[in-house]
């Protein structure tokens, strides 16, 4: 029987160290899904973001994440991005040394794909998201400004064609061409290839181009309220706030997991 086609997280508890990030995250992103992901500074997003790629140092106390089927909290990174899973991160990695030509043809060969090709689709993804093919060259992500970065995730994106993309925060830094020009590269994928995608954001400028399915605000942990993009809107006239009717710069608030126990806002997020 075949899988049915869908990232779904179901009940997501993490802490890093004592201090508990994440209370109980229940999200589903199916093919040619956007999911927005707001919340305040401290709320878990980014936490969210790298737990789903598995980055070290989050521990996963409750909860299962699979895709497509397939449990990835078991899987190491490099696995689960071969069950096409994409991250884009808010600081893009430089990797001196490394093209990205030879980055993604070596992604390409460990996932079994072919190799042939990928300096074509390079070129061809370069032009449509607006960046210059002489930056192809130079080794990944070094001496980049930090829009060039953010146009080099979604083109790595659209070479290497994930299942579903994570996009942390893929805005912040970008003047208005650059952010049009990667938003609607994303929202494209969405329609051409069936691209699921959740995208973490402080702003609805990024939402009027992606123009997502449903935003979610991420507080204290937990999901508190989602809707359609009139949320977004919400929250840029009333705040976390006045949407939510509750104070989001608290230091910790307290949450029933189970045991008492303390959630507290995360320091990475």
């Amino acid at each position: 029987m075949k899988s049915e086609r869908v990232l779904r997280i179901e009940g997501l508890c993490v802490k890093v160290g004592d201090a508990h990030i994440l209370g109980g995250i229940d999200l589903e992103v199916r093919p040619g899904e956007v999911h927005a992901v707001m919340g305040p500074n401290g709320s878990g997003k980014s936490t969210l973001a790298h737990v789903l790629m598995g980055r070290h140092g989050y521990e996963v106390t409750a909860g299962t994440v699979t895709l497509d089927g397939t449990s990835l909290l078991e899987l190491a990174p490099w696995k689960r991005a071969q069950s096409g899973l994409f991250l884009a991160l808010q600081h893009p990695t430089e990797v001196p040394g490394v093209s990205l030509e030879a980055m993604l043809a070596e992604a390409a060969a460990a996932g079994g794909r072919d190799q042939v090709g990928i300096r074509e689709s390079l070129l061809v993804e370069a032009r449509r998201i607006g960046l210059d093919a002489r930056l192809l060259d130079r080794p990944v992500n070094v001496d980049l400004s930090g829009g060039e970065k953010k146009r080099n995730e979604a083109l790595q994106m659209s070479v290497i064609r994930p299942l579903y993309a994570v996009l942390d925060e893929i805005d912040s830094g970008l003047d208005v061409d650059a952010l049009v020009a990667v938003a609607q590269r994303v929202k494209d994928a969405t329609d051409e290839i069936g691209l699921g995608v959740l995208v973490i954001t402080h702003f609805s400028r990024l939402l009027e181009v992606l123009e997502p399915d449903w935003v979610h605000v991420l507080s204290n942990g937990r999901i508190r309220a989602s809707g359609g993009r009139e949320l977004a809107e919400r929250l840029e006239v009333e705040g976390y706030g006045g949407v939510l009717g509750e104070a989001t710069d608290a230091p910790e608030v307290a949450v029933n997991l189970g045991v008492s126990e303390t959630l507290i806002t995360d320091p990475l997020a």
